[in-house]
């Protein structure tokens, strides 16, 4: 193949793709909105699942340098009421079998297994049309505009890929999530980490509760997650970090202070992120020229899936076309019917009606003891 690959967003799903292309020889051009790889924030942790991202990164060639990257005693799982009383406790075992790493450093990994210039950074898509043959030309917020033969949609919830193949959008689920960070847990914020333990924390009621997440460095990765409308706290200002968090902490009368103490001790303004998902088995005809991958073919709410899956998609879709560098069509049609029943397969759970239903945390615990722990 000498027409080269066009994957639009650098995130895990992309760069799994452009990285076995690369590999196999294939000429690949990522464009990606941030104006670098720091321009924000990647994310927490991840677990990374032996059935779909670990197969993902060795076919990228970097499961050794992954390892590298694993945070040892981070697979554990502790779940609590909301007055701080610890239900469940699962210590890591020690088996590495859902090996936790930095999504950060995960992507870097793989920025670094690039050729320089392969990503080129800012370049915000403002539009994509079908031209003949299987062409299609991407426009960018500067102006500037190319034309491929062979265009990867991998630019998550709101894809600028997606509406030439599809007429979905992302709806709101009914959750809202407030994101907070607690920097040095172990010597700053004493209370807070022994509640959230060595790994990963889940305080849960009907309709509110806490994901919590002991990074690498010490820090408590926070998620305060409420069941509510999409307009809730539209009457205040997102920049107001202090009413935000009173109006989200006068949602928690009655828990435990070293939970709250997530919200009211943040070292850095919350940040409101409305869940949204695509359809469950979203699809699509075949389209000459054009695929998408991870978020932007199947969004779903967080569940300990989605980045497993995009980089799976990345890697699948990457064999594909070195299986058939000659035949665009078939190596499309091929990634494309394996990928959307597992998509809605891994879609399909209720994940958020488990873990803030009308029975939590009971119905989580049930959940985690049946070994169905998420990220």
């Amino acid at each position: 193949m000498t027409t080269p690959v066009t994957v639009i967003g650098a995130g895990l799903g992309g760069l799994a793709l452009a990285r076995v292309l690369h590999l196999h020889g294939i000429p690949v051009t990522v464009y990606e909105a941030d104006a670098s790889a720091t321009a924000r924030s990647q994310g927490g942790m991840l677990d990374i699942h032996p059935r779909n991202g670990q197969p993902a990164l060795a076919a990228a060639g970097l499961i050794e340098e992954f390892r590298g990257l694993v945070l040892e005693g981070r697979e554990s799982y502790r779940v609590l009421d909301r007055t701080g009383t610890v239900l469940l406790d699962l210590p890591d075992d020690g088996t590495g079998s859902r090996p936790e790493v930095q999504r950060g450093q995960l992507r870097q990994l793989l920025l670094d297994s690039l050729p320089e210039g392969t990503v080129r950074w800012g370049h915000k898509v403002t539009g994509v049309r079908a031209l003949d043959e299987g062409r299609h030309e991407v426009r960018f917020a500067d102006g500037s505009a190319v034309i491929t033969s062979l265009l990867i949609g991998a630019d998550g919830a709101w894809s600028r890929v997606r509406p030439v193949l599809s007429d979905a959008a992302p709806t709101y689920v009914g959750v809202t999530s407030v994101e907070t960070f607690l920097f040095d847990g172990a010597t700053r914020h004493r209370a807070a980490a022994e509640a959230v333990g060595a790994g990963s924390l889940f305080a849960l009621a009907p309709g509110k509760g806490f994901v919590v997440q002991r990074e690498g460095d010490g820090t408590l990765h926070a998620y305060a997650q409420f069941v509510k409308p999409l307009d809730w706290l539209a009457d205040t200002d997102p920049a107001d970090a202090a009413a935000v968090t009173a109006r989200v902490v006068s949602e928690l009368d009655g828990w435990a202070p070293q939970l709250t103490a997530l919200l009211t001790d943040s070292d850095t303004a919350p940040v409101l992120r409305r869940l949204h998902t695509l359809p469950v088995g979203h699809r699509w005809d075949r389209t000459p020229g054009v695929t998408l991958l991870g978020d932007a073919a199947h969004l779903a709410p967080p569940n300990g899936e989605g980045a497993n899956l995009a980089m799976l998609d990345g890697a699948e879709l990457g064999q594909a076309i070195t299986a058939h560098p000659d035949d665009v069509e078939k190596a499309l049609a091929d990634y494309e019917q394996a990928m959307f029943p597992r998509a809605a397969e891994a879609g399909g759970e209720d994940v958020y009606g488990i873990m803030l239903g009308d029975d939590a945390p009971h119905s989580w615990i049930a959940m985690m003891s049946d070994d169905e722990q998420p990220s």
